[in-house]
This record gives C-alpha cells, structure tokens and sequence, in this order.
C-alpha cells in the first residue's frame, strides 16, 4: 500500500514513471516477482538509526532503491539488493519504499516502521496528608508521552503488590484507583509504574516508575480517629512556688501513636515534656517549677494532635507560696540562770503556734521568754504553721533544742558514802554524776592517794581501806563526797591448811609426771645388772631382748 501523503524527498520523476508502469504493465508481471526488506519488521527508538536491506528475487533486476524522507546512507549493493542506513527516524516517518527495475518493470513495495519512545512523566498525585482508617482512597497516576500507545501499560502499586493495570489512554494518560485505607497501610509507600511491552517485537520490557508516596493512616478500625476515652491528667492539686512537681497525661487506644502530637502546658508557659509511647498509648511527663508570679489558681492543660483531629482535658490547680516556719533562739546554748527568747516566724497568711500559744494573727511572730536552769537542758520547742490553700489546710512544723550549761552534781542516791567489803573480792565503786557538759568522776583515798575508778570492777585488796574524796568537775562547777571503805581480812586459820594443801598436790602432781615420763620408760627399754661376787667394777651394758625375756620367764 502506497503511503497516504506527500513523501518529502521522494523524486517525482521515479514517483511518475512508477504509476505509469504500474498502470500500463500487464496483470500479474508484477506479481511474479517480489521485494524483500529485512529486518523484516522495523522497531527504532525515536531519533535512533536503524540499517536495512532492500531486495529481490528477480534475477535481473536493476536499479535497487529505498524511497524514504529520512536521511539515508547507502551502505553497499549487490545484484538484487541494497542496504542502506536510515537515521533520526522519528514518528511522523513510519513507511519506506523499496523499489527495483525487473525485465523493464519496476517493482516496488510499502514497509512500516515502528517508532517507540519511553513516558516523559510518569507521577503519582499527592496523598492526603492524613487518611482515616476504613475510608476510600482514589490513587492517581498521570502518564504523558510514550509509544506506541498500544503497547503500553499503567500500574498502581502498594509496595510491590500489583493494585491496578489499566491501558494507557489519551494524552496525557490519567489512571484512577481506589483502595480502603487500612491500618497497616500506615507508613506504606504507594507508587506507578508506566510498562513498555515491547517483547512481541523482539525487545523488552520497559518500565519508568513514579517517585513513591508515604500513606499515613490514623484511627482505630472504626471512625472517628482519636478514641472516645478521655485524656488522664495527673497533677497535684496544690504547687508550692519553687518546688519541683511533676504533671502525667496519658492517652490509650490511639492509632497510631508514633504520629501523634501532645503537649503539656500551664496558663501561657509550654512545659518541657517527656513524651513516651508504647504500643497504641502515648504519655506525656513535665517536671517543672512554679515561679512565683503564677501565684494563684492556673489551669494546666494536656492536648493530644493526630491527623486533623484533636482532644484536650484541663485540670485547676492552685500555686501558693509557704514561708516558714523559722523557729530561733536566742542563744542555741546557755549557762544556767540565762535569759533565753525562742521565736517564730512565718509568711504572710501563715498561722503560727509556738508551744500551743498562737499568734495574735496570720503573718505574726509568736515569742516565749524563760529563765533557763538546768531543767531546761536539753528541751525542745515546736512551732507549728497552717495556710489556708483553696479550702485546704496545710501544715508544717520546726523544732530546735535548747542547751543549759551547768556544774557537775553526784547524785547522793546513788552513791552510798560507807561500803563494807571482804579482802579479794570484786566490786564496783557505784557513784554518778551529772552536769553540762558531762563532768569527770574521781575517788581518791586521804594520805595514800589510792585511786578508784567509779562505775569500773576491780579486786578489793586491804590497801583500799579508808577514806575517799569523790570529785566531780566541769567547766561550770565541781561536787564532792566522802566516800567510806571498809575493807574485811580473810579468816587466818584458813590460810595455812590452804597452803599445805597447795604443796601437797604440786608434790603428787610432780611424782606422778617423773614416773610417766622417766622410771616408766627405762623399765621397759633397757634392764641393767651389776656382778656383784667381784669387787672389779664392769660397765653396765644392755643385753638382749630375747636373753632378758628368757630370764623373766624363769
């Protein structure tokens, strides 16, 4: 089939002389023989090249030509065939013509060329910045350039799962496609992809894919995408300025949580938050401090953001500010007879009561005035301190001890002035004493200057007969005592019995080891005989073991 059309390039002379012969030859000469180009089936990128070869199979042909308006190299001929090299081939030129001279007659035949080139644009349109779980979503793709049309495809995936193929059609191509938003498509990457199929055609398969799309999902399997339960906000119901305390907002059954938003804020101050999120619970935790212009009743407020939606609980709570209570002496440590004032004070609004007595009014001092002894020594006052806080009363105490120095006293009650004891027995001087600070205790004999140490056990000797002076002393003042000690000699019938006795057990303890250890051992070791029939003297010698039993036997 002829091309419809002018050809450019194509000379109208040949183009003339071709449809004259055509018409004038007899039916079926031309039919005889035929022309031949190979490839057989032409496929050109788009502004690609491609070498032919025309031919034919008469065998006296001539004049082997290719007609085209691309731009043509010759390559090389032969009889009955040329080869030529088309270039630039582009898709407005999708025919050649080859033609050839057989026996006078030309002969000539239409080949089609098969122009593909690859999408200039292949984009997915932007997702919904948040998609609710369980609602549809349209997926769509737009597709421009690409050939041949017929040979290609649109798909829209999830990932690598295949959702939609759909024929391209029209330019620019545009592809739709609805899904149900799941909950595990939350973070899923949703894309397109244009296929070239050219396989048919001794090619392959081509693919150009669109930049993915991030989907994020929100809601539990049902909607709306926040839960029905309320936030969980805890704080304290009172602050104290410049104390630190902690607020807790918790949220469950939300999805999902990794994308959700919340934020902890008290009147216009945002707090600093911790947020931690476990499965489908986000919490959110502030530790802060009051300061001191929020004093009074503020409003903290918790709010949770996810996609467009959002939820938020607020709770009153009251910043109060608690001085005191400061509880002073005077003197933290006085001697005896001292005047000693013990204060309190606390903040404005505070109530304070030193020792039960209170003060004339809130914001007062309370003051108790005493003249210390030794009584005193070691006593503690307690301030106590209420404010009233939003209906509330809240309470606070400090205590401090008082210090009375004065001189060391011996308790007479517990120190007998007259003990009588037996020689060589042990005893304890009992005395006591007491004072601020704590004295020293000493019992000396008169003349001697023996030594006793009281409350310390020790053996009574006939040395320790006499009279004592029990001193006690401290930096304040000193006590004494006269203290008695008698002081009983042991029987002196008992001693002498005593002492032969002693001698007399050293002397059968003595025996008894000299046998055992000496007369034992040379009796049955060694027996020793002396000849007594001459007056010379032998040595004494040992005979054998054997000969002494033989002896004893006899």
């Amino acid at each position: 089939m002829m091309p419809s059309g002018p050809l450019p390039g194509v000379c109208w002379t040949s183009l003339l002389s071709l449809l004259l012969i055509c018409c004038l030859r007899p039916p079926g000469a031309q039919g005889q023989f035929s022309l031949r180009l190979e490839p057989q089936d032409l496929v050109v990128p788009e502004g690609g090249s491609i070498s032919v070869n025309c031919s034919t199979d008469c065998p006296d042909a001539q004049h082997v030509t290719l007609e085209t308006s691309l731009p043509k190299e010759p390559l090389s001929s032969g009889l009955g065939w040329a080869a030529f090299r088309l270039s630039n081939v582009t898709h407005d030129d999708r025919e050649v013509l080859c033609s050839s001279f057989c026996n006078g007659l030309q002969i000539a035949g239409s080949f089609g060329i098969t122009v593909y080139r690859f999408p200039d644009l292949v984009e997915l349109e932007p997702l919904p910045s948040w998609q609710p779980v369980g609602q549809n979503l349209t997926l769509r793709c737009q597709m421009a350039g690409g050939a041949p049309r017929d040979n290609l495809t649109v798909v829209l995936l999830r990932g690598e799962e295949e959702l939609s193929r759909q024929p391209a059609v029209g330019e620019p191509a545009l592809v739709n496609h609805t899904v149900e938003a799941r909950r595990e498509d939350h973070g899923a990457n949703f894309s397109c992809r244009a296929e070239l199929d050219l396989r048919s055609r001794g090619l392959g398969l081509f693919q150009n894919s669109s930049a993915p799309r991030q989907l994020r999902t929100y809601g539990p399997p049902f909607f709306p995408a926040l839960p029905v339960g309320p936030l969980h906000l805890d704080v304290p119901r009172f602050l104290e300025v410049e104390r630190l305390w902690l607020a807790n907002c918790t949220l469950d059954g939300l999805f999902p949580a990794s994308e959700a938003k919340i934020q902890l804020a008290l009147g216009d101050q945002m707090l600093k938050s911790q947020v931690e999120r476990h499965g489908d619970r986000i919490t959110a935790t502030a530790n802060s401090t009051a300061r001191a212009e929020q004093n009074g009743t503020q409003e903290i407020v918790c709010k949770v953001t996810l996609g467009d939606e959002s939820r938020e609980t607020r709770r009153n709570l009251t910043i109060y500010s608690f001085q005191g209570p400061i509880l002073t002496l005077s003197a933290p440590s006085v001697a005896e007879g001292t005047i000693v004032t013990v204060t309190c004070t606390a903040g404005a609004r505070v109530q304070v009561t030193l020792d039960g007595v209170p003060a004339e009014a809130p914001g007062q001092p309370v003051q108790l005035q005493l003249n210390a002894t030794e009584r005193d020594d070691r006593r503690s006052f307690i301030c106590n301190a209420t404010l009233k806080v939003d209906g509330g009363i809240l309470y606070r105490n400090e205590s401090v001890q008082l210090r009375v120095l004065y001189g060391a006293k011996i308790d007479r009650a517990k120190c007998p002035q007259n003990f009588t004891w037996e020689e060589m027995t042990t005893h304890v001087l009992e005395c006591q004493a007491w004072g601020n600070p704590d004295p020293e205790l000493q019992c000396v004999k008169q003349a001697s200057k023996v030594k006793v140490l009281a409350g310390t056990p020790f053996v009574v000797r006939l040395k320790h007969h006499g009279t004592y002076m029990c001193h006690a002393n401290n930096s304040h003042g000193k006590d004494t005592v006269t203290v008695v000690v008698n002081v009983q000699a042991r029987n002196p019938a008992v001693v002498p019995v005593l002492v032969v006795l002693a001698i007399l057990g050293l002397i059968t303890v003595s025996a008894a080891l000299l046998y055992v250890f000496v007369l034992k051992k040379h009796s049955v070791s060694d027996i020793y005989y002396v000849n007594r029939g001459s007056t010379t003297c032998l040595p004494l010698r040992s005979r054998p073991a054997d000969q002494r039993l033989g002896e004893e036997s006899s």
